[in-house]
């Protein structure tokens, strides 16, 4: 009974991230009840790994008692304090000096949000009051990657390439321009990694001529693309586009919203080349989901020169629960998860994980197999010499993550056909060898799809 009730609230109250509306009248809810570690078990008492981590966010694992009980030693000693008007709490100030003191060379300083779309949406603001400052405000053009995901705030989404975050939401703006992904498995260049590298070089400083040398502020782009199908580029990739950046004296932005706090191997992903962004964004597993919070990081360069152009000004950009102090408590309690073996772990899950989903490229269903630590993605299509993607009539979205939970097993299933991976760190070697399995056991299913047979015949 109280399942069937919640059913029916849902559909008659509850407005879902992402989804289509309709659609989910449909199908109903999939209500999860309880977690611990990497496993969730539903409304019904079905147990599933969760090989998503949520939302690519709970890094830690689920049922962390010790994070529990700092949210709420928090509440009780003080739920709430403004960062406003000078005023602040302890939790956010020893987090902002934890975080800096890890990130790369001299991000110095933090700004925390609500989550990774608004740290973005934080940061647009920032390099446009970074560029007034510099005495240069038609500095007001962005240019961000086709396949690329920073989120959908109004300004965020337009810095987003994914056609249904715009759709019918007047965005992008005409200061938001794109370039091609480097999308190595589908690259018009082929999959020579200096080839690739060379030309998203040359198509960054194309769009900056075209643009206007004087006129762009900034290049956004995640270290590893997530939403757009966990697209990994070439070793060195991101430092040629930091370098080209460096050179044409525009801002450098990463975002690290998905794979920031341990989800590629390292703390950040930007260590793995040995870049120092001008700003940088996280969320996610910051707190491994389990409050909101997000965090804006900054340079030296970009600080002072906002601080130094404003004087006794106020900066006029805030929320009301910037730096929470519960948000900050948990955070840095997970933080010392991560570092008390966490991190560790999930690098030898990681590779665990990498070598068991490369067992599978020999599937007639598999085309592609990347990915970096806990972070990858197994892209399905129907011919491998061409390439030919799952066909758009047979729903690869909904129709193989239902196939993936009916196996026990959360993952990300893009509409392109694309499985996503990003389990939480705590995964045990049993835990990754099942992932595997099951995803082998939903390959085989669909391959014995009468839709597919249709297709590959």
């Amino acid at each position: 009974m109280l399942s069937n009730s919640l059913q029916e609230l849902d559909k008659a109250h509850l407005v879902h991230p992402v989804s289509s509306w309709r659609g989910h009248e449909a199908r109903g809810v999939k209500i999860l009840k309880s977690a611990k570690g990497a496993t969730v078990v539903d409304a019904t008492g079905k147990e599933l790994i969760d090989g998503f981590a949520g939302l690519w966010c709970v890094n830690a694992g689920y049922g962390h008692e010790s994070v529990v009980q700092a949210a709420a030693e928090q509440m009780r000693t003080l739920p709430y304090a403004t960062g406003y008007f000078d005023m602040g709490a302890e939790a956010p100030i020893r987090l902002a000096a934890a975080l800096t003191e890890r990130a790369p060379g001299d991000l110095n300083h933090v700004y925390f949000a609500l989550g990774g779309s608004d740290s973005v949406d934080s940061s647009i603001r920032f390099v446009r009051y970074y560029w007034y400052a510099k005495g240069q405000p038609k500095r007001d053009q962005f240019i961000s990657m086709q396949e690329g995901y920073h989120g959908s705030t109004t300004a965020a989404s337009g810095l987003t390439a994914l056609p249904g975050f715009h759709t019918g939401f007047g965005v992008p703006f005409d200061w938001q321009h794109k370039i091609s992904s480097h999308y190595v498995y589908r690259n018009p260049v082929g999959q020579d990694p200096a080839a690739i590298i060379a030309a998203s070089v040359a198509e960054l400083k194309a769009k900056v001529a075209e643009v206007g040398e004087d006129r762009v502020a900034a290049f956004y782009c995640e270290p590893i693309q997530g939403s757009g199908g966990v697209l990994v580029p070439p070793k060195g990739w991101v430092r040629a586009m930091r370098e080209a950046c460096r050179e044409m004296g525009i801002l450098f932005i990463a975002d690290e919203v998905i794979t920031g706090f341990g989800r590629t191997g390292p703390l950040f992903c930007c260590e793995e080349e040995g870049i120092v962004p001008d700003l940088m964004t996280t969320a996610k597993g910051l707190t491994s989901g389990y409050v909101p919070m997000g965090a804006v990081f900054m340079t030296d360069h970009v600080y002072d020169t906002i601080a130094d152009k404003a004087g006794p000004a106020a900066v006029g950009h805030g929320f009301t629960y910037s730096a929470h102090p519960v948000s900050a408590a948990v955070a840095l309690e997970v933080l010392s998860l991560y570092e008390g073996g966490l991190l560790e772990n999930g690098r030898k899950a990681g590779a665990r994980l990498m070598a068991g989903l490369q067992s599978l490229a020999d599937h007639p269903l598999v085309g592609d197999v990347r990915g970096r630590g806990m972070l990858a993605a197994v892209e399905l299509v129907t011919d491998k010499e061409k390439k030919t993607p799952l066909p758009a009539e047979v729903k690869p979205a909904t129709r193989l993550f239902d196939r993936a939970w009916e196996q026990g097993l959360i993952i990300r299933s893009f509409a392109q056909g694309i499985f996503g991976y990003a389990p939480p760190l705590c995964c045990t070697e049993a835990e990754i060898d099942a992932i595997v399995e099951r995803t082998r056991t939903v390959l085989d299913l669909t391959l014995e799809d009468p839709e597919i047979r249709a297709v590959l015949a």
